[in-house]
């Protein structure tokens, strides 16, 4: 007990810990029996949940012996892994963890490998069924659970096989129990290279089973998303009657009883007319997927479990892992902005999908000095800066995906693949359940071209400014300013709001002449989570981390007898907001998350600023049927907008 004193996140893992302990003590088997049931969507009506991992690599930024490391592991796991092999393990596994020494291993092992499909299907079924029956018990009784099984064993085996085993008959030394195997989780492979593929994907894995658990208000739904002029689902009904009890016929609506409270107030009563939808207030306004705001985790929340709608149950859980360096964490949050986006216009996979995101990087190998690439791990070496413990298994595995994947296949003596890159993702995607959230920033941007609406971006990480060598023509451009020196770089106008302790607004507007500029979102090593090296690195006080850190490249003119030279001084300061507009005739180039294939050419002004919440296009007629504390808490929240934070997962987040 004295764990769940401890600050977030250790009470947070104690009190998971020790419920689950609880579980598996009143009810052998449970834990074993939901993880398999839930990974490997195996069939079961009294344990509806399914969880898929979707590993998404790109094949530009990932090499292809990465790619084919990874595929040849996941192919050969689940070779070994049918469903038929997952049935008998969870049946294997809840008789002998009930029984115990009772159950005759070796002999269950062989019935059931002889068992049909239908035959195991309905064993498994039942046993599933005594072990669910047992754990929703408020006070289970031992012994009735442990004669269903026996029951059960009986039916496999016979009576003559059960009672020696209950009399200790067998040889312990020639029929050892055989080890039963965790099955990896179910893992699906994908190349990533289209845009709309995250959507679509979830959007599949929703298919089976969204049907027959939705309400008809989602069902009306449209699940590719791909039509977005189609109605929406209604939120109300329309009465046809006069609204007078004594109108309606007979067996119309429920009928009060005489001795009702509503009879005793009158004969003429309301019968509700236009009938309301309970839409819960941070569904309407949010969504369903926020988090705090600023860089920390999240405590007390269920990883998929709860209701977001009456009726609608969270079954399924999405566990998305990327593999790459930055970039592909950008493309990762173009993906994430986009979903949210979708849901706000149709609602659909919010109520029903958990959705976690993981990340392993994987970078490319050292180059020389010539050739090599800016630092593409930033957010890598931040969250290992966070979570030793994301730093110790995750981070150490990004020089040794390259050395496996170049290595030959090492085969055992069973000719099977050493699982060694999938063992430590299966561990990840199990244990890592505290995400730490991350700022979205949205960038508009201004072409020199007055005919090209101005875009707008997302980035992630970091949005870098170089000046182009080239100008532009004279006839599209104020003429450059009288007195502003000829040097290197261009005339830069840069405002911005100064970042606070107090959080006050404070508008800051300089001119200055810059090579470049580089806004960073991550905070640096030297600031936010780092400490004295004889305490742990989390333990540091965390300030807001909802702002950019800008490096701006100044030009400094001097004067001497000589005649005049320009130096080069680097400025840093932080700002949530920021305008930067060129002031002469030289054009920029934004290149976002590092990502070459992100980059926009020949801009004059861009404007940077923290990505807001989408803004559902169903709040308005959602909103006449709020109450009206309801309705002033939504326009007070579209005043303030709140910041989209995307998630990833660790294993311990942030400290508090």
């Amino acid at each position: 007990m004295r764990l769940l004193t401890l600050p977030a996140p250790y009470c947070t893992v104690a009190l998971d810990c020790a419920v689950r302990l609880k579980t598996e003590t009143a009810v052998p088997g449970t834990l074993y029996q939901r993880l398999v049931i839930a990974e490997q969507n195996l069939p079961s009506e009294l344990y509806p949940y399914q969880e898929r991992v979707f590993l998404f690599v790109d094949p530009e930024l990932v090499s292809p012996s990465v790619c084919s490391a990874l595929l040849l592991e996941i192919q050969a796991a689940q070779e070994q892994q049918t469903p038929e092999a997952c049935m008998r393990h969870v049946v294997s596994h809840a008789l002998q963890a009930a029984l115990g020494e009772a159950c005759h291993a070796g002999a269950l092992q062989r019935k059931l490998q002889a068992s049909p499909r239908h035959a195991l299907e309905r064993i498994f079924h039942a046993v599933v069924a005594a072990v669910e029956q047992m754990a929703s018990e408020p006070s289970p009784s031992r012994e009735g659970h442990l004669e269903r099984l026996e029951e059960i064993y009986c039916s496999l085996l016979g009576p003559a096989a059960a009672a020696r085993g209950r009399c200790g008959g067998h040889d312990a030394l020639q029929d050892r129990p055989p080890s039963i195997p965790l099955p990896s989780p179910y893992i699906t492979f994908h190349l990533w290279t289209d845009e709309e593929q995250l959507w679509k994907e979830l959007v599949l894995f929703l298919r089976p089973r969204s049907q027959m658990r939705l309400s008809a208000d989602l069902e009306a739904l449209d699940l590719q998303g791909l039509l977005p002029d189609r109605e929406l689902a209604r939120v109300s009904v329309l009465s046809t009657d006069s609204g007078i009890e004594r109108d309606l016929p007979l067996g119309a609506d429920e009928l009060l009883t005489p001795s009702s409270p509503e009879m005793e107030h009158g004969g003429l009563q309301r019968k509700g007319g236009m009938k309301k939808r309970a839409w819960p207030l941070d569904l309407l306004m949010l969504g369903g997927w926020d988090g705090p705001p600023g860089l920390h985790r999240r405590t007390g929340r269920p990883d998929g479990d709860g209701e977001l709608l009456p009726g609608v149950s969270r079954l399924h859980t999405a566990r998305v892992l990327v593999l790459g360096d930055d970039r592909m964490l950008g493309r990762l949050a173009q993906a994430y902005h986009s979903l949210r986006k979708r849901e706000t216009q149709k609602f659909c996979l919010t109520p029903r999908l958990s959705l976690q995101l993981y990340y392993i990087p994987v970078l490319a190998a050292k180059k020389p000095a010539a050739s090599r690439q800016p630092e593409l791990g930033e957010l890598a070496a931040f969250l290992g800066r966070a979570d030793p413990w994301y730093q110790n298994t995750v981070n150490t595995l990004c020089p040794a995906i390259h050395k496996l994947a170049e290595m030959p296949p090492s085969l055992g003596s069973s000719r099977t693949v050493d699982p060694f890159i999938l063992d430590v993702i299966t561990y990840y995607v199990r244990m890592g359940t505290q995400p730490i959230y991350f700022q979205i920033y949205t960038v508009k941007i201004f072409f020199g071209d007055l005919s090209q609406d101005p875009p707008e971006d997302i980035f992630l990480t970091e949005l870098t400014v170089k000046i182009q060598d080239s100008k532009l023509p004279k006839d599209g451009f104020s003429p450059r300013r009288k007195g502003v020196a000829e040097g290197p770089g261009a005339e830069l106008s840069i405002c911005y709001q100064k970042a606070l302790l107090s959080h006050r607004a404070q508008e800051v507007t300089v001119s200055l002449r810059a090579t470049g500029l580089v806004l960073k979102a991550l905070p640096g090593s030297d600031t936010e989570v780092s400490g004295p090296t004889h305490c742990p690195p989390t333990a540091a006080p965390l300030p807001d981390h909802t702002c950019l850190n800008v490096s701006v490249t100044e030009v400094v003119k001097t004067s001497n007898l000589a005649g005049r030279s320009f130096s080069v001084v680097t400025n840093t300061f932080r700002t949530a907001n920021i305008r930067i507009q060129s002031q002469d005739q030289r054009l920029l180039t934004l290149l976002l998350d590092k990502d070459s294939r992100r980059t926009f050419r020949d801009v004059v002004r861009f404007e940077v600023a923290p990505c807001p919440e989408p803004c559902s296009g169903t709040q308005k007629s959602k909103a006449l049927w709020l109450s009206s504390h309801q309705q002033k808490e939504m326009e007070r929240t579209r005043a303030m907008p709140k910041p989209l934070l995307m998630p990833i997962n660790t294993f311990s987040g942030i400290v508090q």
